[in-house]
């Protein structure tokens, strides 16, 4: 029986096959699974991420979360994409456009370039714009809900989204790269 099963196995696609049944394709060398940075790097790496994004938490929280009393009669909140900015575009002065819109898209950009180095499993793009659409959103739904002069606007969580994805092709991604390279992986990828 058993002489039978080790003619069918190699047959059998390497998917199929059990865990320590599957060939090896000449590869040498340790496991794909190590990380090609030592500890020693990647560790700091990370520390330096985790507090660079706690610090970013504060300064966000002191920008967002901070009540003004004095635009209370001013804000109303934005359900429908794109309207928010069309008043910026063809009612503000420039300025005051660049401000708003750049300034949004600036608080997103944190998250494109620290979540890939202190999340290894979050490093694709969509995973990074979907925590910083959820994390945004969240806060969007404290201004409206709980801070008086505040007010909810879905175009502030989609240009937070556009600056994450923005920081994560300027450095993020190579940043989340660089530090969780396996050793199988390409340098270059």
């Amino acid at each position: 029986m058993e002489d039978s099963m080790a003619r069918t196995m190699p047959r059998l696609p390497a998917v199929l096959r059990a865990p320590g049944k599957r060939k090896k394709a000449g590869k040498t060398g340790p496991p794909a699974a190590r990380h090609a940075v030592p500890p020693a790097l990647r560790l700091p790496a990370m520390l330096v991420a985790f507090v660079c994004m706690v610090a970013f938490a504060a300064v966000l929280a002191r920008i967002t979360l901070e009540p003004s009393p004095a635009s209370a009669h001013l804000t109303h909140s934005n359900l429908h994409p794109g309207r928010s900015l069309r008043a910026y575009l063809e009612h503000a002065r420039t300025a005051d456009a660049v401000k708003q819109i750049g300034g949004n898209a600036l608080l997103g950009m944190p998250f494109g370039v620290l979540v890939p180095v202190l999340a290894p499993r979050a490093r694709g793009v969509l995973r990074v714009l979907a925590l910083t659409a959820t994390v945004m959103l969240a806060v969007e739904l404290v201004q409206g809900a709980l801070v008086t002069g505040r007010a909810f606007d879905i175009d502030d969580v989609l240009l937070n989204t556009t600056g994450a994805l923005l920081g994560w092709l300027l450095l993020g991604r190579r940043l989340g790269r660089a530090v969780h390279r396996r050793v199988g992986d390409p340098a270059g990828k």
